[in-house]
């Protein structure tokens, strides 16, 4: 007889991002992208869910280590018609990580899709080298 499992489904509100120092330049909400860290031996890859977002309105800098996401949303609504009701908020994704020594920051790459960033985050390679011993 096999044995039922139940999947628990929770819905998943999204987290505003919280008021730092800085003043944004956009009178729009701010989100935290969720994302998923993957890790192999050669690479940590980053996957945040950004919705709305395409390769020209996202942004991503690095500055002594901070890996710093942007995304921009510019929310498209049918013409001639406004909004009675909605369920989902829109609003631009803000989120940063700070990378270890490890990560080769000269070959980061990143790519967008259907509002999926996918950041590559390439290790650095391990040197080895012959050290030659004189004498004297």
């Amino acid at each position: 007889m096999a044995e039922s499992k139940e999947i628990e489904v929770r819905e998943a509100e999204k987290q505003e991002l919280a008021q730092s120092g800085a003043e944004r330049t956009r009178a729009q909400q701010a989100f935290v992208p969720r994302v998923d860290i993957y890790e192999t031996d050669e690479m940590v890859a980053v996957v945040a869910d950004m919705p709305g977002v395409d390769a020209g309105s996202v942004d991503i800098n690095l500055e002594q280590s901070v890996l710093t996401i942007t995304g921009n949303v510019n929310e498209k609504r049918p013409e001639g018609y406004t909004l009675a009701y909605a369920e989902y908020r829109t609003g631009d994704y803000v989120r940063s990580f700070t990378l270890s020594n490890q990560i080769d920051q000269d070959r980061i790459e990143a790519g967008v899709k259907d509002g999926v960033l996918r950041v590559h985050l390439p290790k650095v390679r391990p040197t080895s080298k012959k050290i030659t011993v004189s004498a004297g």
